[in-house]
């Protein structure tokens, strides 16, 4: 039996054609749109922060408040280290900004307000203390002090379920304590 007598269409050599001029335009379509868009974002990408040799020379003081704020600070990409300690390029560029901003004079509250103020108080390695992070700060002690209200009341209600011995258990006891057997 053929394609066309089971109810389906079997598609003609031109329209095989067409559906490959198709998707090959609808390819190479997509493929522009991502490296126009790739190449709009480049610029804006390399403007954020400037390189590191255009960067001017910090004062000794200068150097150890941005070690400082570096090392308070968490790298977004590995969040589980400081931008001090990461290797990744967003910490490399994080680090630049510190520098940046300590060369124009701006404080380290204003540098960390900066930073919280573009990526959430998460970008802090010592999230302040404020409602949000309640649960944070608290959430430990919380589950610590569930987990022994469940230990005591568990223990209390082992000690309240044995029954007291009988008198043939008594004995068989004290049989086994003097024989050992």
């Amino acid at each position: 039996m053929t394609a066309r007598r089971q109810g389906m269409t079997a598609l003609t050599l031109r329209e095989r054609l067409a559906l490959r001029v198709g998707m090959r335009l609808a390819l190479a379509l997509t493929l522009a749109l991502t490296l126009a868009t790739a190449l709009n974002a480049l610029p804006a990408a390399f403007a954020a922060t400037p390189p590191a040799a255009a960067l001017p020379a910090l004062s000794p003081a200068d150097q150890q408040r941005a070690d400082k704020l570096a090392h308070g600070l968490r790298c977004l990409v590995c969040q589980n280290q400081t931008l001090a300690d990461s290797n990744a390029p967003l910490a490399h560029d994080m680090r630049n900004l510190i520098h940046a901003q300590l060369a124009e004079g701006r404080s380290d509250a204003q540098i960390m307000r900066f930073f919280e103020d573009r990526y959430g108080d998460f970008v802090r390695y010592d999230p302040p203390f404020k409602p949000i992070t309640w649960l944070l700060w608290l959430g430990p002690f919380a589950l610590l002090a569930l987990g022994f209200w469940v230990l005591l009341r568990t223990l209390k209600r082992r000690a309240g379920a044995r029954a007291p011995l009988t008198a043939d258990e008594r004995a068989r006891a004290a049989r086994f304590l003097d024989t050992g057997s």
